[in-house]
């Protein structure tokens, strides 16, 4: 009997095709992004809580969806066994094969090309055997799938699936143990956007000096070089600020719900612009003040006529 393939079957199978592929590489990055942030590398240290953020969030959606769907197909086939052998589920399955084959090769070709060059670390290892497992899985399940339904390969595949849902899992606690809580990543946030802030009202400081040839008294006095005075996005309260010893010095201070060395932005240390502390921004929790010096050689004051 040649069953056709209904609009069904074709979005169905299409639908599991888009979701398994989105789930592997979602769980591909988060694993990545897990193992830079466990063992990060001075040469690419930026790192930010958005590249955990989007995998565990398609991840929590994709998973479901593609075991429903594989359900309803299954449910399917167990109603019209004729439906095993339509064209789109031969193609996917083939396709799957042939891409996860694909990548388990090059794998292997990419760790004995950085292994004879001398550049194997242990956080490229990691990258490697994630790549490798996530690929073997999903290549040993429609290798079972194509072969048929076996009491030996239903067995088979029934572990390998719950194999994939113990990786998801373990990916996301994971993702959840480095970013911490939704509460957590807002005040992380808050955070930033006081760092914006200080950063805006320093700039500001310094053009007022490099036009007068001192700091301001008060923030308020500043028109024309701020568009009004920057408050603390939770309080709502201007941010303390003194004159330093000397006309070129100041003091900046904000209040900070955590620690920049437990933050997942990674704030600029120590560039050597404006004084040598001018981007350092180093926290820890509470009021932290900072204590600023303009250079005169990097913003020189202008010359007045």
């Amino acid at each position: 009997m040649n069953t056709k393939t209904t609009p069904k079957d074709f979005f169905l199978h299409l639908g599991a095709t888009i979701a398994l592929y989105a789930s592997a590489i979602a769980l591909i990055n988060l694993a990545f992004e897990s193992i830079n942030r466990a063992l990060p590398d001075a040469l690419s240290n930026y790192w930010s809580a958005n590249s955990i953020v989007w995998p565990i969030s398609m991840l929590i959606v994709l998973i479901p969806v593609l075991y429903i769907i594989e359900w309803v197909i299954r449910r399917d086939i167990s109603k019209i066994v004729e439906k095993k052998d339509i064209w789109i589920r031969k193609w996917r399955i083939y396709l799957t094969l042939f891409l996860t084959g694909a990548t388990i090769v090059g794998d292997f070709i990419v760790l004995i090309n950085t292994y004879l060059n001398g550049e194997i670390s242990s956080r490229f290892i990691y990258k490697v055997l994630i790549v490798l497992v996530v690929s073997a899985v999903i290549f040993a399940y429609y290798l079972l799938e194509r072969m048929g339904e076996t009491l030996k390969g239903k067995k088979w595949k029934m572990i390998l699936a719950w194999l994939s849902i113990i990786l998801v899992i373990v990916g996301i606690i994971s993702g959840f143990v480095i970013v911490g809580s939704p509460s957590a990543q807002r005040a992380l946030r808050f955070d930033q956007l006081r760092i914006d802030n200080l950063t805006n009202i320093q700039n500001s400081v310094a053009h007022y000096w490099q036009e007068f040839g001192k700091v301001p008294d008060t923030l308020s006095t500043m028109q024309g070089f701020m568009s009004g005075v920057p408050k603390d996005p939770v309080t709502y309260i201007e941010y303390r600020y003194e004159v330093g010893s000397k006309n070129n010095t100041f003091i900046i201070c904000a209040t900070f719900s955590a620690s920049s060395t437990e933050s997942n932005i990674n704030y600029p240390k120590a560039i050597p612009f404006f004084g040598s502390n001018y981007y350092d921004w180093t926290h820890g929790i509470g009021e932290v003040c900072f204590n600023r010096v303009i250079s005169p050689v990097d913003f020189p004051p202008v010359i007045q006529k």
